[in-house]
């Protein structure tokens, strides 16, 4: 499976909030650590809490944090928010797509098989376990993680 990149920045955005939860992060500070465009990760960062994964606050003092415990965010909650929008193949699409394997395709139930399996193996790892460190000990994750 691939992901889109832009779950692997929410990904990155939520790892890095877990490593400091006490503290507010503007998505300006988020994309230049990340080396990102702050536009496309401010887009993230609305469907992130959408999703109820952060909480955004304006103004002087505010920034991105955490919406609940970094231990009882799952890998696999986040991608599959992040994901929705993002068909496997094109029969997945909510609109159905342009399948010409159609009503015969035993390839779907087979993918969709292997997406649950992908989600449930991510299910056994928090965001707290991946947190990534604010302090500069490791270098950013380059786009290709």
């Amino acid at each position: 499976m691939r992901l889109a990149s832009f779950t692997d920045y929410g990904l990155r955005v939520l790892m890095r909030l877990a490593d400091t939860p006490d503290e507010a992060v503007s998505t300006g500070q988020l994309a230049d650590e990340f080396k990102i465009s702050q536009h496309h990760l401010a887009k993230v960062v609305q469907d992130l809490g959408r999703g109820g994964f952060i909480l955004t606050q304006r103004g002087k003092g505010g920034g991105l944090r955490l919406a609940r415990a970094a231990q009882t965010i799952t890998l696999g909650e986040v991608v599959r928010h992040l994901e929705q929008r993002f068909a496997l193949v094109d029969c997945f699409r909510a609109d159905g797509g342009t399948c010409v394997l159609q009503p015969r395709c035993r390839l779907k139930n087979q993918l969709a098989a292997a997406r649950e399996a992908f989600i449930n193996e991510l299910n056994r790892t928090t965001i707290e376990e991946c947190k990534w460190p604010a302090d500069g000990t490791h270098a950013a994750p380059n786009a290709a993680a």
